[in-house]
């Protein structure tokens, strides 16, 4: 199994800058995607970014704003946010979908964070 712990979180201005981090324990070498979702308050979860091996994706809305970074252990997510805005406000979740070998075969699962909350003042 993969655990995922969220930190950084915290209340910023419009404007300012948070740095969140996700530490992984357990199967982390079978990690294949890392990434982070969103959810806001009455709204629908939503994915912020996400990285395999080198490669990175972004939403739209975060694009030029935001960097997802994984450390050379791999044990380790970073999402640096900056320029955010009232709209970023949202709990930010830390995910990872791993490979697991079972006696059914190869399969993929997924591992959540408990989420840390981001809150933007305008």
């Amino acid at each position: 199994q993969v655990h995922l712990a969220e930190s950084g979180g915290g209340l910023v201005s419009a404007g300012g800058s948070l740095k969140l981090s996700c530490a992984a324990s357990g199967r982390t070498s079978s990690i294949i995607d890392f990434g982070w979702y969103r959810q806001a308050p009455g709204m629908q979860r939503e994915l912020v970014a996400t990285i395999r091996a080198t490669a990175t994706l972004y939403a739209d809305s975060v694009k030029g704003r935001f960097t997802i970074s994984r450390d050379s252990a791999q044990n380790n997510l970073y999402l640096e946010m900056n320029n955010l805005k009232a709209e970023d406000t949202a709990v930010y979740l830390c995910f990872a979908a791993y490979t697991e070998i079972t006696d059914r075969g190869t399969i993929l699962t997924n591992s959540w964070g408990q989420g840390t909350q981001v809150t933007v003042s305008s």
